[in-house]
């Protein structure tokens, strides 16, 4: 066979081993996603103030999440080195030492939501709007901490290459979440009304069972039980591998956390910044960010697929196949977030529709500019995609800091100050606050793809020598 059939033999098998994790890695996110998704578009049917109040809300609870689970993200890419280089003995502690990290991490975050009014008029926002909005936190903060746990089951699995039923379990758990939410928010079958509370309350529900559903089937099942994951001994957690296993998720993590930090710290800054333009501005940017957010799951499935890819690969010290497996995935990012630009480009209003009763005279403000920003979500669709995936592509290096500083300069350095400047000082308001979200995507997406460029060629340039 010759060498060019040898290498396109390896691109085929490399794409279909990166879309056999990807496609139910991305279904599960935008099932995930769609907990947020459903929550907003049934926050609309309590009214445009309902759906400004909890959405600010949701725009914390979510930023804390994403954070945290960012951190416990590494134990993605370690158990996928360790399970590539034939260790599982340290997959284990691994999964346990998250699991641990996360209710340290879920306790202090849980007692923040529970107060999440008082920080919002703190931050700026209508105090009837933090009352309101305290309603659905005080509720779904309970969903905080098996939110973390699952992310740890979820880590594992995805690692070993068995991410069906996480896809399975998240599918279900937003079925669920959409019949809570309709049951609570109405109060059906005898039960109060809870309104904006029972979002939140149907949320927690869901997020408990999946974790529960996931611990039950890793605990039961046969193939899994040579890792010992729920073999927890207190006296364990202080030994010297143990140890070195925490500060190895945290040396990871933090920079991950931090990094997801940044970015969902410049959608929530812009957030915040819009909340002070007025309640249409506030609701059509709601409406527009969560509809992104739900392509972007998309492509965060194919990130994470990317991650365990590039890991196992160099587990095994692969190292062409590495660098193969981060540009397929890069390459996988772009082309997905380009199908979701062109719908956003062609079917806008439809989109506007599934939030807002268009044909309403009193919410023609709100879907006009949200019509807008999303013809701007469009175009920095596929510039996320290429950053998202270099992201994930890096992470599988275990190179997390440098990626972090790059974060900080493409979304706070470019992005805000340039949508500030636009949004702000030139008059152009959520319009101009939208292109500086564009702009800091695009510069974060040429050079989180040039880093990897540099580093796989570092890599297959030293085993060459």
């Amino acid at each position: 066979m010759s060498k060019d059939n040898t290498s396109g033999s390896r691109l085929i098998s490399e794409v279909k081993q990166c879309l056999l994790l990807a496609v139910p890695l991305a279904a599960a996110q935008l099932a995930q996603s769609a907990t947020g998704f459903v929550d907003t578009v049934m926050m609309g049917w309590l009214g445009s103030q309902a759906i400004a109040s909890g959405g600010l809300g949701a725009a914390i609870f979510t930023f804390c999440l994403m954070i945290t689970t960012g951190i416990i993200t590494a134990i993605s890419p370690l158990v996928a080195e360790v399970y590539g280089s034939g260790k599982p003995e340290q997959i284990g502690q691994i999964v346990r030492q998250g699991l641990m990290i996360s209710l340290l991490l879920g306790i202090p975050i849980t007692v923040l939501l529970w107060y999440g009014s008082t920080l919002l008029v703190l931050l700026g926002q209508n105090v009837n709007a933090a009352a309101l909005a305290q309603t659905y936190l005080r509720a779904i903060a309970w969903g905080f901490i098996p939110a973390l746990g699952f992310a740890v089951f979820k880590g594992f699995l995805s690692a070993l290459s068995q991410p069906k039923l996480v896809m399975v379990t998240v599918v279900l758990g937003t079925l669920f979440n959409i019949t809570a939410n309709y049951v609570l928010m109405f109060g059906k079958f005898g039960l109060p009304a809870l309104g904006l509370a029972g979002i939140g309350w149907a949320s927690t529900l869901s997020l408990w069972s999946m974790f529960i559903t996931l611990a039950i089937y890793i605990f039961s099942q046969r193939r899994f039980a040579v890792y010992k994951i729920f073999q927890f001994s207190p006296i364990s957690h202080f030994s010297k591998q143990n140890r070195r296993i925490i500060w190895d998720i945290f040396q990871i993590g933090l920079p991950i956390g931090g990094l997801v930090a940044v970015e969902a710290g410049l959608f929530t800054v812009v957030t915040f910044i819009i909340g002070q333009l007025g309640t249409t501005a506030l609701a059509a940017h709601q409406i527009a960010l969560q509809t992104a957010s739900m392509s972007f799951q998309m492509v965060l499935g194919i990130s994470l697929a990317t991650t365990v890819r590039v890991g196992q690969l160099a587990g095994e010290k692969d190292l062409q196949g590495v660098r193969l497996a981060g540009y397929v995935g890069i390459a996988l990012g772009a082309l997905s977030m380009a199908i979701a630009a062109l719908i956003f480009w062609l079917v806008p209003k439809l989109i506007v529709s599934l939030y807002l009763d268009t044909n309403n005279s009193d919410n023609q403000d709100v879907v006009n500019l949200t019509i807008k920003l999303l013809a701007v979500a469009a175009i920095f669709q596929i510039v996320d995609g290429i950053q998202v995936t270099a992201s994930g592509a890096l992470r599988g290096l275990k190179d997390t800091r440098i990626p972090l500083l790059i974060g900080v300069f493409a979304y706070w350095c470019v992005g805000l100050l340039t949508g500030y400047a636009l949004g702000i000082w030139f008059g152009y308001g959520t319009i101009g606050l939208w292109w500086g979200l564009a702009i800091g995507l695009a510069s974060a997406a040429i050079v989180l793809s040039w880093r990897f460029r540099i580093l796989s060629n570092q890599l297959v340039w030293a085993k060459l020598n």
